[in-house]
């Protein structure tokens, strides 16, 4: 298969296959010797998929690049992928939360905006100034959560 047909069966575009080869996801098979187009063989659209479907699980390149080897090892056992996606949950779960305090803070300092008159009197803006925003205070001082 040429590039262009591996980035149509995989659902994505020739630019992403070059960036995962160029990342070390997707081996670039060789360019033949007469100048003709490098053929992809037909498992690689599946390779493509599952760095794809990964991402989409928040697992970031690194994280998938260890995935891959562990699916490629016939020795790995299951628990291996499951804590690892046990401790990408956990990563999830501490993302909620913070966004969830991000929210919080945003209510209400929206809440507290009479939504007019100059800039110079803005709540939201003094609050920014001030550092009286609880929920990045919270996640800069907390480095045990990331």
């Amino acid at each position: 298969m040429r590039i262009s047909e591996v980035a149509k069966s995989a659902g994505v575009g020739v630019e992403t296959i070059r960036f995962y080869e160029r990342k070390g996801l997707v081996k670039q098979p060789i360019r033949p010797a007469d100048s003709g187009f490098r053929t992809y063989p037909p498992e690689v659209v599946s390779r493509i998929r599952f760095v794809r479907e990964a991402q989409e699980l928040g697992f970031s390149l690194r994280e998938i690049e260890d995935l891959l080897s562990l699916k490629a090892d016939p020795h790995t056992d299951c628990s291996s992928v499951r804590n690892r996606a046990l401790k990408k949950r956990d990563e999830v779960n501490a993302k909620i939360k913070r966004l969830k305090a991000l929210q919080r803070t945003l209510t209400t300092l929206i809440a507290a905006c009479p939504g007019k008159g100059v800039t110079s009197y803005c709540s939201i803006l003094d609050a920014l100034e001030q550092g009286n925003n609880s929920g990045q205070k919270r996640k800069s001082t907390n480095s045990s959560e990331r």
